[in-house]
């Protein structure tokens, strides 16, 4: 794969900022999705990413969807699947990466686009920003995986509603259900997303690691083996030289210095 076409990165201080420019509404076509794949894949592998910050270009919409003119020549089950399956393994390779990951949303936040932003594992909203899974309204579902994540972060009463109406909801609302983290003034969304990207990018990486893995994975299991999973996580981190360094560091009363290790 080429230099991506839509998404600009840019990395500075450990952590990568990844911003989707693809004019006017920055719809998630086919090509989009292969250059997400990409690139999160090479900031995964990179060893100056901590931490990594999404956002788009634009004023009104953040993602308005994906490509519906793509979806319309959808002519057999068997291409309908390959496209949602598609579709899920990027989203699943954001939210599995283990590299901490925010997304700064102004806009629209649509469809495809609700969908992708449920992958990363903090969610920023401006003020004006409105959220929803519109696709009932086309005789079809979310396919990137909303009717399973949206359901695990509002709960399923909610997701029920959203998805079963196409209504589409506020930023106040979505902090209300639980969809995304904070709703922040327009003009201060990257500041914030940013100002919390550098708190995270000072922390531990092993430490970072180990606690969304514990979450991440433990939220599978039941309780008692998902505090078997916290342990054996724990365990990890008692291992590292950060740790050591972080409770030297709190008792000489000191900030610590992690080399992420």
């Amino acid at each position: 794969m080429g230099e991506p076409q839509f998404l600009k990165v840019n990395i500075e201080d450990q952590i990568a900022v990844v911003t989707l420019d693809h004019p006017p509404v920055n719809i998630l076509t086919s090509q989009v999705m292969g250059e997400l794949k990409g690139v999160f894949g090479n900031l995964e592998k990179d060893s100056r990413v901590k931490v990594i910050v999404f956002t788009a270009a634009g004023t009104n919409a953040f993602i308005a969807g994906a490509d519906i003119k793509e979806i319309s020549q959808i002519s057999s089950p068997e291409q309908a699947l390959r496209l949602a399956l598609d579709g899920q393994a990027v989203l699943n390779q954001i939210e599995r990466s283990k590299k901490i990951s925010l997304v700064a949303i102004h806009g629209i936040c649509v469809g495809g686009g609700n969908e992708l932003i449920m992958a990363f594992h903090i969610r920023i909203a401006s003020e004006r920003a409105k959220f929803g899974q519109p696709e009932i309204n086309l005789g079809i579902i979310p396919g990137f995986g909303g009717t399973q994540r949206l359901a695990r972060l509002a709960g399923l009463a909610k997701a029920r509603e959203l998805i079963l109406t196409g209504d589409v909801i506020t930023a106040q609302e979505a902090l209300r259900i639980g969809l995304v983290n904070r709703v922040v003034p327009d003009g201060e969304l990257l500041k914030q997303t940013m100002g919390l990207a550098k708190k995270i990018a000072s922390k531990s990486r092993v430490a970072l690691n180990c606690a969304e893995e514990a979450m991440r994975e433990g939220i599978k299991k039941d309780l008692s083996e998902g505090l078997a999973y916290e342990a054996e996580m724990f365990g990890k981190t008692a291992q590292s030289q950060d740790m050591k360094e972080g409770v030297r560091a709190f008792l000489e009363k000191r900030q610590p210095k992690f080399q992420d290790q």
